[in-house]
Parts: structure tokens; C-alpha cells; sequence
């Protein structure tokens, strides 16, 4: 039996291997991937920005988007988002070094609420997001007696 740690990295590194959106689109890297939590970091490139010279917001949103991902599926069970928010607080400049982190508050039943912060490379937070998840049937990695979808 696999402990909680190692099932939510082996989940992470899963996920990641097929995400061509955010590996390949976005230059995102997948950091650390717990149970209910994950760390994910994008530097702001020039394809990034937008016509004030700054991080597009969309961009700032995937980044916090794929974190929740990563978070909400890390106990191996098929999630998704039911729902999200997101507060931009500084602006991402071309260079910053965005780091996500992604924190499970509450997962009761099949949904969760999970708390994203993003921060530049001074510590200083760009935005916060809150999403809310809900489990499907199925699990992204295969589990004892059952195919991963």
C-alpha cells in the first residue's frame, strides 16, 4: 500500500506527463504535488504578455488553474473544477518567476475548496484564487482492481 505522499506525487507526475497545455503552452513546471497540495511555477515570458506590457491576466489564471488541478487530484481520484475566483493583486512583469501554490482547505464528500497563491520571485503575492472541486468516478492513476480514465 502506497502512503498518501507517494501516491499524490506518482498522481502529479502522471498528470503533468500528459498535460501539454501547461508543460508545453504555458513553460509551467510542476514542483511539488502532496495530498491536497501543489507547486507549480511559470517564468512570464514575452508570448505571456499583453498589449500594457504585462503578464496577461489569463495567463496568471491558468497557472493558478493547473495548481488547483494538481491539488484537488492529488488523492487519485478524478476532479474537476465545479467553480473558481481569482483576485489579480500586482502585476506580473516579463521575467518574474510566478511560483503557485495551491492548498486544500476543506474536502468533504466529493467536493473541496482549495486556496491558490501566486507570488513573483520577491515573495510578493500577483493573486490569490479559490476554487472549488468536485470527484467524478474514476482515478488518474491506476488503483488496485480499477483502470485510471
Amino acid at each position: 500500500m502506497m502512503d498518501e505522499q507517494a501516491l499524490a506525487q506518482r498522481v502529479g507526475e502522471a498528470m503533468f506527463a500528459a498535460d501539454t497545455a501547461s508543460r508545453d503552452t504555458m513553460g509551467m513546471e510542476l514542483l511539488a504535488c502532496g495530498p491536497g497540495r501543489a507547486l507549480m511555477r511559470m517564468t512570464v515570458a514575452e508570448r505571456h504578455l499583453n498589449g500594457h506590457k504585462i503578464c496577461h491576466g489569463g495567463f496568471i489564471f491558468t497557472l493558478a488553474d493547473s495548481t488547483f488541478a494538481f491539488a484537488c487530484n492529488s488523492r487519485n481520484r478524478v476532479t474537476v473544477a465545479a467553480g473558481c475566483s481569482i483576485e489579480f493583486l500586482k502585476p506580473g512583469q516579463a521575467g518574474d518567476v510566478l511560483t503557485c501554490e495551491g492548498v486544500e482547505q476543506i474536502l468533504q464528500g466529493r467536493h473541496g475548496i482549495y486556496d491558490m497563491k501566486v507570488s513573483n520571485q520577491l515573495g510578493e503575492v500577483v493573486a490569490m484564487f479559490r476554487g472549488k472541486s468536485a470527484q467524478l468516478s474514476g482515478t488518474v492513476i491506476p488503483a488496485a482492481g480499477e483502470e485510471a480514465i
